[in-house]
């Protein structure tokens, strides 16, 4: 019998959950009817650059704590222990680069596109490279994001699954649509708090039915569900310290640094220290999301770790086990049920709204406004309107291709981000680190970043293999023996106290290379574009200090190379000074060969210097400074 089939929501399940709809539909109206009423780009893609770093912070954890890590992290600390709450170790380094490298450059060439850089620093064409892949990177994200909570809405009340991610999409679409960013943004502060009690919720009740934290604490240490710091270099290890805190880096950069989603907030930010401020105040709210799904996993294993419980949760698939706990808990205490349903969606919405408005914002301004500089402020206001629409309707087609995935929706989302965001990143700090990178050498790089990832990605998927499963252990808790896609509890990667009753053989060649942990699929990525397009940069003429765009480099290279003389320091970075500010602005093709933006600099912008400068004088480029 299926377990889900016995539980139903209760009349104020129902309202607590359309409650939710309604807020996140006025908030758009609001922002819809208020205001400059969405009618320039200007405000319905940047909010006017009029953002404080309060909202712009609750925002950027919104966008990333989907409902995808809601149900996925509690299944993984469930099956895999502790090891993986050290990704927050990486969440330091992950926030702290974008703060003091990425925001300062994007911020002060006043983008509003982050792929608008790429022009700057390379080409047309890298430019269009990079938009299109973000793009394919953000649909297909969006089919995981829009399914997930349609598979719980449909678990816990029968509710038609393609009526659930019809009525998700549609939704988010409108208040979207009407409302620009400013909703995005607004929706997402009051759907972040929903996310946090919701969560919390289901813990405390979850604590006090398993017997209290003493109980739940003795379980899952008896479970070897405590994981110390597995140093284990071994890179096909599905979760280290290493893959973690080394490994998330990388994904973390690709999320908080270069993603269009995110640089957008940074950019609706009234001032560039509001800016930085904001992805300080993201670290200790991520912190808290991590520990609230960390601890909600914890909880689950200690209320069914026994041969007792355990025939209720054993059929069940990961994406599955958290809302049959969820229900198990909450569906005695009317209302609850449906606020761990609506923090669900919160997180859907959240997600969803900002992966619309983002791809409109690209769509808008890296593929048509190049193409109709005659464009007037009202149809390209309307056009982007249409555009959000339009991505709306798309990511429902992208939820049933989710659908078809035998992955859980955590490791099928790190795939996505490591295959399609690593190759984004690398062209990024290609462009920023490396003066000498050139066009060419940019879009060879893109092209191989892309192909090494889809080639271990799709060999993984092939061969059912991306980072090692572990083996099956013996734990005075009632060995747990998962069923489905649902992997043996895990004992040896986990502790080292754990004896395991089988080994595996260690995969060898190819097998091996397919076998790389997903979470290192960033990193190599990434390593691959900036070694690769290095090389065919050098080969085909390096980058000349005079082509260089000002304002478009960090001069990572001259702050590492301290020791060495000014003037060769100087010829081996060729960095143009970050002190600079250089604003955007659209000129007649005439005035240049291939660009169609140039900078300008303002006296107070000049001043405005978070970052060290270089003594190198500013050097003309084809535009005029």
């Amino acid at each position: 019998m299926d377990p889900l089939g016995t539980m139903h929501f209760t009349t104020i399940d129902y309202v607590i959950f359309a409650l939710l709809l309604v807020a996140s539909m006025g908030i758009g109206l609001y922002y819809a009817l208020s205001g400059g009423r969405q009618r320039t780009t200007q405000e319905f893609l940047l909010a006017d650059r009029s953002m404080s770093c309060l909202p712009v912070s609750l925002s950027l954890i919104a966008t990333f704590q989907s409902a995808v890590a809601i149900v996925g992290v509690p299944a993984e600390i469930y099956t895999h222990g502790t090891q993986y709450w050290f990704i927050g170790c990486a969440y330091i380094l992950g926030l702290l680069i974008p703060a003091h490298v990425f925001i300062p450059v994007f911020y002060r060439l006043h983008l509003t596109s982050a792929y608008q850089y790429l022009e700057l620093r390379f080409s047309k064409p890298v430019r269009i490279c990079g938009t299109l892949t973000f793009i394919f990177q953000t649909v297909i994200y969006m089919g995981v994001c829009v399914y997930t909570p349609a598979l719980a809405l449909n678990a816990v009340t029968g509710f038609d699954l393609w009526g659930a991610v019809l009525a998700t999409g549609l939704v988010c679409t409108l208040y979207t649509t009407l409302g620009g960013l400013k909703a995005v943004i607004w929706t997402d502060v009051f759907q972040t708090i929903v996310m946090f009690a919701g969560q919390l919720a289901v813990i405390v009740v979850g604590v006090q039915q398993t017997g209290g934290l003493a109980e739940v604490w003795r379980k899952v240490w008896e479970g070897n569900r405590i994981s110390g710091i597995d140093l284990n270099p071994d890179p096909t290890e599905r979760y280290t310290f290493w893959t973690l805190g080394v490994g998330g880096v990388f994904l973390m950069l690709s999320l908080y640094g270069v993603n269009q989603a995110q640089v957008q907030r940074y950019l609706s930010s009234k001032t560039e220290r509001e800016a930085i401020m904001s992805c300080y105040m993201v670290f200790p709210s991520l912190q808290v999301a991590l520990a609230l799904s960390c601890v909600m996993g914890l909880v689950m294993f200690a209320r069914y770790c026994g041969e007792d419980q355990f025939h209720k949760i054993g059929n069940l698939s990961k994406n599955e086990m958290v809302l049959y706990f969820v229900m198990d808990m909450l569906q005695d205490i009317p209302g609850l049920s449906g606020l761990f349903i609506a923090c669900l969606f919160s997180a859907a919405l959240s997600t969803i709204s900002s992966a619309f408005n983002s791809l409109a914002t690209v769509t808008l301004e890296d593929l048509i406004k190049p193409h109709c500089s005659s464009m007037t402020e009202a149809r390209a206001t309307l056009l982007s309107k249409g555009l959000a629409c339009s991505y709306g309707l798309i990511c429902l087609a992208m939820a049933y291709l989710t659908h078809l995935m035998s992955d859980s929706v955590l490791q099928a989302v790190f795939k996505i981000f490591g295959m399609v965001g690593g190759p984004l990143l690398g062209i990024f700090c290609l462009g920023m680190f490396f003066p000498w990178a050139n066009s060419t050498g940019a879009l060879a790089g893109l092209g191989s970043g892309l192909a090494m990832a889809f080639w271990v990605g799709i060999g993984s998927i092939v061969t059912r293999t991306s980072g090692g499963s572990a083996a099956v252990s013996h734990f005075n808790c009632t060995a747990v023996q998962l069923s489905g896609n649902i992997t043996t509890a895990i004992g040896t990667a986990l502790n080292s106290t754990a004896v395991p009753t089988s080994t595996s053989s260690q995969p060898m060649g190819l097998q091996r290379f397919y076998s790389l942990s997903f979470m290192w699929y960033s990193a190599l990525s990434s390593f691959t574009v900036v070694i690769t397009g290095l090389i065919v940069s050098f080969l085909t003429g390096p980058m000349k200090e005079e082509d260089v765009t000002p304002g478009t480099l960090y001069p990572l290279l001259g702050n590492m190379l301290f020791f060495v003389p000014e003037n060769l320091k100087q010829n081996l970075c060729c960095a143009t000074p970050l002190g600079h500010r250089p604003i955007i602005q659209e000129c007649p093709p005439a005035q240049h060969k291939e660009s169609n933006v140039q900078a300008v600099y303002t006296e107070e912008e000049e001043r405005q210097n978070f970052l060290p400068t270089s003594t190198t004088p500013v050097m003309e480029h084809e535009t005029t400074v």
